[in-house]
């Protein structure tokens, strides 16, 4: 499954749904698919997931580990074009939602 997080202050964004899960928890949020942030609590999402991926010093779980055997990319790599949303969204004051990805 694809998630997609969208706002109406930046293009649309789509992860794995591991990786989107991964992301919503280091922000302190539940991996549920789908939700939202409204946009009072944008700001203090993107700080956890900055704080959590900058402290990320290899500790993921045996889940992650297998769930990416390829360590070529990052997680600050994966991260970063949902930090960009998130950033977008705070800076427009605008909430932020994530759904599985629809099938085209």
């Amino acid at each position: 499954m694809l998630v997609t997080f969208r706002t109406k202050a930046h293009a649309g964004i789509t992860m794995f749904d591991d990786i989107a899960k991964m992301m919503l928890k280091k922000m302190g949020l539940h991996a549920t698919v789908p939700g939202a942030i409204l946009a009072e609590d944008v700001l203090a999402s993107l700080n956890r997931l900055i704080s959590a991926i900058e402290a990320d010093t290899d500790t993921s779980t045996e889940t992650e580990k297998n769930a990416w055997d390829d360590q070529s990319v990052s997680l600050k790599n994966r991260a970063m074009p949902l930090i960009e949303l998130l950033k977008a969204a705070s800076e427009e004051h605008c909430d932020v939602i994530w759904e599985e990805a629809g099938i085209v």
